[in-house]
């Protein structure tokens, strides 16, 4: 028998404390942040209107009533507060290749077991006008310090390594997706020096029906493209509207012919330029206008993740939501770890100086292209309109009042910035939605 609740979207409703019931959640010990809310939100929709409101309707067969029966004699609406409003968030973003499940049909081939080719950082600025993605690649020449996994076995540590041994390295000893992922956390706060406050794990099912419950993300290809690994993927010259299962085959595709030298620095490229393919899709008021596009979305998303149990809760989402709503496609930024091939294997990449660079900047919540020299010379330039470590932060709710200082509490979703006219390399130099990275046509 169905569940019957009231409709949130009427003045004066109160959200239900329960969380998603289908993302697998771990509970994570030590200091992570307190509740982000439903992270997809911040990951790819990024301030979804009634975003909110859907997510309490992600238990199944919901009916609904409504309350205009009440009349217009309500309490106040109180607007949601971010709980970590002027605060910047770091969230591990992973695509994990496992073959159980849904996902064996969807692998393409491969071995059993699960591995992480896909990692990513999301960093929410304090003042919640910039989300940054950046890329680290799987080739990365790293260290990878011992592990503790969920049930207290500790892996031993590895020097001068795949990074993307991390997720391996976890799954091998602890046997889940989630021990994988602590793996990698405690890799990356290892090798930048900067705190992660939670993770989120994406598996190939997943995937599929994010971008199924938006209808498809459109992919300029500039060459034709064949890849026997990747399902058989052909793709002639031009735009193309891809579907779950082929959108999934062409982020993951590496080699064959259309697909550069074959590495994994021209997949992430690929990769990026599918997720702000997707995030402009969802931002349009094509997904935005349409419920049922934007509950499909938030199902979808619902359904196939493991992450921390901060993460997966549903207390800090509207919050969230509300505080993230005018962010834009121009104001969402994807690049890739500065790198160079690795001297000493040619199949792997090593850091350069730059990425220390780009590092401190997400620790002090500076925009990636801040430049400390310049800044220096320029002693009034300021690093990012809601200042260093996201103090006096634009938005940030008032907690005695429940309302928004600095912005316009009633604004909508503005009209995204014109695009550049300059082509940006996806994978090689930072872009954002709003770029061009390839011509069709």
């Amino acid at each position: 028998m169905a569940v019957t609740f009231p409709d949130l979207s009427a003045p004066g409703a109160t959200n239900p404390t329960k969380g998603p019931s289908h993302a697998r959640v771990l509970n994570a010990s030590g200091g992570a942040a307190r509740t982000v809310g439903l992270v997809l939100v911040g990951v790819l929709v990024f301030g979804v209107v009634g975003g909110a409101t859907a997510v309490t309707r992600l238990t199944g067969n919901i009916d609904t009533a409504g309350m205009t029966a009440l009349g217009s004699d309500r309490p106040e609406v109180v607007l949601p507060k971010d709980p970590n409003a002027g605060t910047p968030l770091n969230i591990v973003v992973m695509g994990s290749d496992s073959r159980d499940g849904d996902n064996g049909g969807l692998a393409g081939g491969g071995e059993m077991g699960a591995r992480s080719d896909t990692t990513l950082v999301m960093h929410i600025s304090g003042d919640r006008s910039r989300v940054e993605m950046v890329s680290i690649p799987r080739d990365s020449t790293v260290d990878v310090p011992s592990c503790t996994t969920e049930e207290g076995a500790t892996t031993a540590e590895l020097y001068g390594t795949k990074f993307n041994a991390a997720f391996s390295q976890g799954v091998q000893a602890g046997g889940g997706v989630a021990d994988g992922a602590l793996c990698t956390v405690k890799t990356i706060e290892s090798l930048t020096g900067v705190f992660m406050d939670g993770f989120i794990v994406v598996d190939f099912a997943g995937f599929s029906s994010m971008i199924d419950a938006v209808g498809g993300v459109e992919v300029c290809v500039e060459e034709a493209i064949y890849s026997e690994k990747a399902n058989h993927l052909s793709l002639e010259p031009g735009t193309h509207l891809l579907k779950g299962v082929k959108a999934l085959d062409y982020a993951r595709a590496r080699t064959g012919q259309g697909l550069g030298d074959g590495s994994d620095l021209g997949r992430i490229g690929r990769q990026q330029e599918v997720m702000a393919s997707l995030a402009r899709k969802v931002l349009s008021q094509e997904v935005l206008t349409n419920p049922s596009k934007t509950l499909g979305f938030l199902n979808a998303v619902t359904g196939s993740l493991t992450m921390n149990e901060e993460l997966a809760s549903i207390d800090g989402l509207a919050g969230l939501a509300y505080s993230m709503r005018n962010v834009r496609p121009d104001t969402i930024t994807f690049m890739t770890v500065p790198n160079v091939y690795d001297p000493n294997n040619a199949a792997n990449v090593v850091w350069t100086d730059e990425a220390t660079t780009l590092w401190d900047n997400v620790k002090h919540d500076r925009p990636l292209d801040y430049d400390p020299a310049a800044a220096s010379a320029s002693p009034s330039a300021s690093p990012s309109a809601g200042g260093t470590d996201g103090e006096g932060a634009a938005g940030e709710n008032d907690t005695e009042t429940g309302t928004e200082t600095g912005t316009d509490a009633g604004a909508g979703t503005p009209e995204p910035a014109p695009s550049s006219t300059v082509i940006k390399q996806a994978g090689e130099e930072a872009f954002t939605g709003a770029d061009t990275t390839k011509v069709c046509g």
